[in-house]
């Protein structure tokens, strides 16, 4: 279905964005061109991103280094295009161990997943939305390269419904039955159907709130219906919809028995292999556990770790590249990759680590060779996918820069460490329509930094703002936690170790005040919209290497660059050239804001947003984990929100009296949060 996108915002573009959008739109004229925007942070760059997607009129894929920063990002998608189909698409795993052998120590460790069933939806509600209409925005993770299923099986297996036509109801149940919707007449939920009389009624997998009821009389489809699966309102009356598969590697009947005649050519293959080598114990392995799979696809059609067989159902060649997502967009999709320098040696890197897991498991028996082609795209086939990219960031790289002047991904070379935005062409924004200036960077001696620090950070949480401070190691981030903690200061540390919905709750409670200073060590850049933070402390800054690296300390310094008293503070005891081309390029950029204000008569001030947004919100389904309203996150009045943090003091006291002290640290914090946004409210 065709559809224009309509971009809906109160605000028009200001500052550096009028010219970005233009020379953007100008240059995406080419299905296949290549354009850098280098957008400083709190530029702006969504709402350009928004512009040219709007002028473009082209389906768009938006691919983050990560699920916070893809949460973001398909929110304030959401509120710009509300008419218009905007998906998430990023790993449905909640937790995920892959399947793994290490032959030191003789261990073999069994995939263990668990799934998000709210993000599966979304996923396919991603899939259904770009074989069905044009006017789609599709926000993902670098799972997006990672193996789909055959897109012309997708859309050939899926169930069309035209209101008026021929449709006797056995066969539309035996298309909803292939497509593996279940039949549920009382545990009715998405990706299941039941007959109502003489209707059918279907909960698409790809809906949340909408159930879909065929009326139909004799073999006429009579109606279509949308309607409430709780209340049974009447929501819409569409003359054709599409059923799509529930999930992605739905195969046709008539693919199996030619699959596992494929398999079994290959195990044979491949045990010939293993004796000629006299390698009789991984034979016999590889020989067990692939007859055992094979005995579940013929009686259940499904065996653990279908995906490695994916080539075999797919009927491709060997090396050749897996379905993605990338399959399921037009070809003369916009592709856009935020965060750019970190995002591309992502997509590049995923296919080797994948490649090296896999090595051991053929080796040792515990797979067939065809497994390793279940994996990421290589970075070759990657680009042939896409046609016009548009690389997002503050410090674009050297593959950019390498891409946009032609060069072929396997030619570049590693990186030279300089940041020069004037040696290739670019399209700069570097005007803040709120007049922000970049941080002060100011340069102190490492010999006393962990006390001066502490101390400046005192200063910044007196005057009710936040501070941010970076660290080169786990344990150094959570030593320094507890020295500020052990000063009287509210602090915590994010690293690693913290999950990511965890760290998305820091980050929220960060903002709200529960606590006031953040110590980190590489999770403190690319995208973090914290406009509280007021200083960004890094200590050993002049360690060269990644982690203060002149991409690495830009990105930091940018962190207190959404508040209009911000400041950097890099603890050194030598001006390394990473230092010095982070202050000429901040001086650069100063400057450049500076006369801009003048100009326009510009009185900098601090951005201002709601703390209500939150990754959890988004991948919980606006629920806490009893299933009722999330009080935190919801609208809620004063009164509800009173009698919560009421609730929260009386427990936190209870636990305290009962020596339960990590409990109490719970209640504790979820008073302060409720504090805070009755202060939002204004209570």
């Amino acid at each position: 279905m065709s559809r224009n996108f309509q971009l809906q915002s109160e605000f028009l573009p200001k500052g550096d964005q009028p010219k970005a959008i233009e020379a953007l739109v100008a240059g995406m004229a080419d299905p296949a061109a290549r354009r850098i925007l280098l957008g400083v942070t709190g530029s702006g760059k969504t709402f350009t991103l928004a512009h040219v997607i709007q002028k473009l009129q082209v389906p768009t894929l938006v691919i983050a280094p990560n699920k916070t920063l893809a949460g973001q990002l398909y929110q304030e998608m959401k509120e710009l295009f509300p008419h218009n189909a905007v998906e998430y698409f990023v790993s449905y795993y909640d937790y995920f161990q892959p399947e793994a052998y290490i032959p030191s120590s003789d261990t073999f460790i069994e995939k263990d997943a668990r799934i998000n069933e709210q993000i599966d939806r979304m996923r396919n509600a991603a899939t259904a939305s770009l074989l069905a209409r044009s006017d789609v925005i599709v926000v993902a993770s670098v799972s997006c390269i990672y193996g789909l299923g055959d897109p012309g099986v997708y859309a050939d297996l899926a169930v069309t419904m035209t209101r008026g036509s021929k449709v006797r109801r056995e066969a539309l149940m035996r298309g909803l039955v292939r497509t593996q919707h279940s039949r549920a007449e009382v545990d009715f939920r998405p990706g299941t159907f039941r007959v109502r009389g003489s209707a059918v009624e279907v909960w698409p997998i790809h809906e949340r709130d909408r159930v879909w009821r065929f009326e139909l009389v004799g073999d006429d489809l009579d109606e279509i219906l949308v309607v409430d699966p709780l209340t049974g309102e009447l929501l819409d009356e569409p003359e054709r919809v599409t059923i799509y598969p529930v999930g992605h590697y739905v195969q046709p009947e008539d693919k199996m028995p030619n699959a596992m005649i494929s398999i079994r050519q290959e195990l044979d293959l491949r045990l010939r292999e293993l004796h000629k080598q006299g390698r009789e114990l991984e034979a016999e392995r590889l020989e067990r556990r692939t007859l055992a799979d094979l005995e579940d696809l013929e009686e259940l059609g499904f065996c653990s770790g279908i995906e490695n067989y994916s080539r075999h159902f797919e009927g491709r060649s060997e090396g050749q590249p897996p379905f993605t997502l990338l399959h399921y967009l037009p070809r003369n999709f916009l592709c856009v990759l935020d965060e750019s320098h970190v995002t591309l040696p992502q997509v590049y890197s995923m296919v080797r680590g994948d490649a090296a897991r896999k090595k051991s498991l053929v080796n040792y028996g515990f797979r067939l060779p065809s497994a390793v082609d279940n994996r990421p795209l290589q970075e070759e086939e990657f680009e042939s996918l896409v046609g016009r990219v548009m690389y997002v960031s503050a410090t674009p790289g050297y593959r950019e820069r390498g891409l946009i002047n032609g060069a072929a991904p396997g030619a570049m070379q590693d990186e030279d460490g300089d940041f020069s935005p004037g040696d290739y062409s670019i399209v700069e924004q570097v005007v803040r329509p709120t007049g922000l200036l970049d941080p002060m960077v100011e340069i102190r001696p490492a010999a006393a930094q962990v006390e001066d620090a502490c101390k400046e950070a005192r200063a910044v949480v007196a005057n009710g703002e936040r501070v941010l401070v970076t660290t080169l190691t786990k344990r150094s981030a959570e030593d320094l936690t507890e020295f500020f903690q052990e000063s009287g200061l509210r602090a915590r540390y994010l690293h690693s170790d913290i999950h990511t919905l965890e760290r998305a709750e820091l980050l929220r409670d960060l903002r709200l005040g529960v606590f006031d200073v953040l110590v980190g060590i590489n999770l403190l850049r690319e995208g973090l919209d914290l406009p509280e933070v007021a200083l960004v402390t890094v200590l050993d800054a002049d360690q060269e290497g990644f982690l203060r690296s002149t991409t690495s300390l830009i990105q930091t310094c940018g962190r207190a660059a959404r508040n209009v008293n911000g400041k950097v503070i890099l603890y050194a005891d030598k001006k390394t050239e990473a230092i010095r081309q982070t202050m000429a390029e901040a001086d650069r950029r100063r400057e450049i804001q500076h006369a801009y204000n003048l100009k326009h008569g510009i009185t900098p001030r601090t951005i201002r947003k709601k703390v209500s947004d939150s990754l959890s919100l988004l991948l919980s389904g606006e629920t806490g984990a009893d299933g009722e309203a999330d009080a935190t996150t919801s609208a809620l009045d004063a009164n509800t929100l009173q009698a919560r943090q009421t609730e929260s003091k009386q427990a936190m006291l209870k636990a305290a009296s009962e020596l339960d002290f990590e409990k109490a640290v719970k209640h504790r914090d979820e008073m302060r949060r409720l504090e805070a946004l009755l202060l939002e409210l204004g209570s």
